[in-house]
């Protein structure tokens, strides 16, 4: 039987603390120059949620930082795949600002966030290699395309692959777009196995000329308050432009590399960072196939979860895998497209057969 790189256990980890759309009523929004917004907050929050399909977002506890919510995905994920955490190759852990604590303006990323999830999960073996990815919010794809590689190249195994993000804490609560984001942690186990299908095919892509910091680190909306903190900011329209102009062109040649039809595909996994913007990357993306979207294709986790930057995906294929996403299913066999883009500005996508 031939051999391939498949995903043989998923773990993730959604905080307990529910922020609905309301909780914002009584904040007091400004716009990049500085201008209050004159919109009341209850017409914000209604166009808010009629463009991003979030009601609520989860944000994680005050004593916990983002490599906690890594372990604790991470262990599931190794519980799932039934496997020896001594024998694990590679821990990479994919995110973007590190370590915040709570109330603190500082970031902390040394040692790496793999090594305090290596440190957490007690693994003793100076052969298991862990290192971070800092690649927006593809980087928990760019991971397992990575580790891909390196099992096929006879570097290793198994390998462990996390997407870990606690966007509360680098939120501006004077900026509307800080609604979108959320906290959270998804893993998976990738093993090299006596089976067909794994990474059929993959594509990832860089733009830096005009686009590298449409997301990017910036003082408060709010010019009055006289602080060194830094936020998430983001020039929201260039990025909606751009991923509906690049990501399904990016998803079509990842398609065509494959040799897998259209027709095959059962699920897009995509990065949830906007309702209204997936669903237009994936009616453009068939219209490039010259079909209609199917119905039922495209699970949505984030009405309810909010864009947890680089752990949308590994959350939302592991509620899939579990059973947890009413409606939706994954079974042995089937074709699926992840797709996601992000900071950098970067954009990646996968055919994968489970």
């Amino acid at each position: 039987m031939s051999k391939s790189v498949k995903i043989i256990g998923t773990g993730s980890y959604i905080p307990g603390n529910v922020t609905k759309n309301e909780s914002f009523s009584s904040h007091r929004f400004f716009n990049i120059d500085g201008s209050k917004i004159k919109e009341s907050n209850t017409d914000i929050i209604e166009k808010f949620k009629a463009i991003t399909g979030i009601e609520e977002r989860k944000y994680f506890d005050n004593n916990l930082v983002t490599s906690d919510m890594a372990f604790f995905a991470a262990n599931e994920a190794i519980k799932d795949a039934k496997v020896n955490p001594e024998e694990i190759d590679y821990i990479v852990v994919a995110h973007n600002y590190g370590d915040v604590k709570y109330n603190s303006i500082q970031s902390d990323m040394v040692p790496s966030l793999a090594s305090r999830v290596k440190h957490l999960l007690q693994i003793e073996n100076p052969n298991c290699v862990a290192y971070d990815i800092l690649f927006g919010c593809p980087g928990w794809l760019e991971g397992i395309i990575q580790m891909n590689a390196y099992i096929k190249a006879g570097m290793a195994k198994t390998c462990l692959v996390i997407g870990a993000e606690g966007l509360s804490r680098v939120i501006d609560q004077h900026d509307r777009d800080s609604m979108i984001y959320s906290d959270g942690a998804g893993a998976a186990v990738i093993q090299l196995t006596e089976s067909t299908g794994g990474i059929i095919a993959h594509s990832t892509e860089t733009h830096t000329k005009e686009e590298a910091h449409f997301i990017h680190f910036d003082k408060s909306y709010e010019k009055l308050e006289n602080s060194a903190r830094h936020y998430i900011k983001m020039y929201g329209r260039k990025v909606y432009n751009f991923a509906l102009k690049n990501v399904p062109v990016a998803m079509k040649s990842c398609l065509d590399k494959s040799g897998v039809s259209i027709d095959q595909i059962k699920k897009i996994i995509i990065h949830q960072a906007n309702e209204k913007m997936d669903e237009a990357i994936c009616e453009r993306f068939f219209k490039l196939c010259n079909r209609e979207v199917p119905n039922n294709i495209m699970p949505m986790s984030i009405g309810e979860l909010g864009n947890s930057s680089v752990a949308t995906i590994p959350t939302l294929l592991d509620l899939i895998l579990k059973l947890k996403m009413k409606g939706h299913k994954i079974e042995k066999g089937d074709h699926v497209m992840f797709a996601s883009v992000g900071a950098g500005m970067n954009i990646n996508a996968v055919v994968y057969q489970f």
